[in-house]
């Protein structure tokens, strides 16, 4: 009977222990950039109620909450780490902080979070000065934050500077009162390169036309073209075809769009772009024979970042 007992508090404890290990070895955790697609759309909307910067906004959470990932996060919805303070009536959650045992504030969902820390901001005498600095000064509001205690971490602004640098999260805050409506409405532009205006460089033994772009060639696909068959005619590599044009597998080539044959250049002749409605990063790349990798480093932007009218966009160092 011992046997037996201790047989069935074994099996169901290593039960236990496999259910936890399958989901910490499972995926799931939220990366930084799933992180900010998931809560940008909250933040701008909260900046545009209360006057915070989404830019300090989506840092916060990132760092309180471990992209989404921390215990306070999960088992709370808590995503910046507030303690529930003197005339907190909500749910509660306790956990070892600064102190053990301390009380954090607990929500149904993370919109819940995000609006209370908002509320929490701008409705308390010591960040009352935050509210007088401009909406794009970021740094000036992170230091802010951490003059007026928000955290103990010495290097909290550091830190969050960093985190909003490194993902442009700056962008997000040239959307404060913007009528974005209007902006989801306008058509997406259409690259200006044509036959008619493109640089002609030489024609193939095929009938080819090829062209140039920041002295990168370029043709204009035609009805039936493919990876493969223009990397055979041009004498490169299928592989090379897709990396240049961002094309994967399942992209079609469509006839009269522009297909590189070369790699592009590290910078452009120009020294900015002024972005129009619709355009993103990848399209810039693609106008100016520019890599992608070179525009995300000369504008500190990571490659899916939301781009703005009228917004400037360097094209080389």
């Amino acid at each position: 009977m011992r046997f037996t007992v201790f047989f069935l508090l074994t099996f169901l404890f290593l039960a236990g222990a496999g259910e936890n290990i399958s989901a910490q070895s499972s995926g799931t955790r939220m990366t930084k950039e799933e992180y900010i697609k998931e809560y940008e759309e909250i933040a701008i909307e909260e900046m545009n109620k209360f006057g915070i910067p989404a830019s300090i906004t989506l840092a916060q959470g990132i760092l309180e909450s471990a992209n989404g990932n921390s215990t306070l996060a999960t088992k709370a919805n808590n995503h910046f780490g507030i303690k529930c303070h003197k005339g907190w009536t909500g749910k509660t959650f306790h956990m070892d902080d600064d102190a053990k045992n301390e009380c954090f504030r607990k929500y149904k969902e993370p919109l819940k979070s995000y609006k209370d820390h908002s509320k929490f901001l701008s409705t308390r005498r010591r960040y009352a000065f935050l509210f007088e600095l401009d909406i794009t000064d970021y740094k000036g509001w992170a230091h802010g934050l951490k003059k007026a205690g928000y955290a103990t971490n010495p290097r909290y602004s550091q830190l969050l500077i960093k985190i909003i640098e490194d993902n442009g999260l700056f962008e997000y805050d040239k959307l404060y009162k913007i009528d974005r409506t209007k902006l989801a409405k306008n058509p997406k532009p259409k690259n200006d390169i044509s036959p008619e205006n493109a640089k002609y460089v030489e024609t193939t033994s095929t009938g080819r036309k090829v062209y140039s772009n920041n002295d990168v060639k370029f043709i204009f696909a035609k009805t039936g073209d493919n990876p493969y068959a223009i990397a055979k005619e041009f004498n490169i590599y299928k592989y090379q075809v897709s990396r240049y044009n961002f094309l994967t597998k399942k992209d079609p080539i469509k006839e009269g769009q522009i297909i590189y044959i070369e790699k592009k250049k590290n910078k452009g002749k120009d020294a900015y772009h002024t972005v129009q409605s619709g355009e993103n990063l990848y399209d810039i790349s693609e106008k100016y024979a520019i890599r992608l990798k070179k525009l995300c480093k000369y504008n500190s932007l990571p490659k899916n970042a939301k781009l703005f009218p009228d917004q400037k966009i360097k094209l080389r160092k």
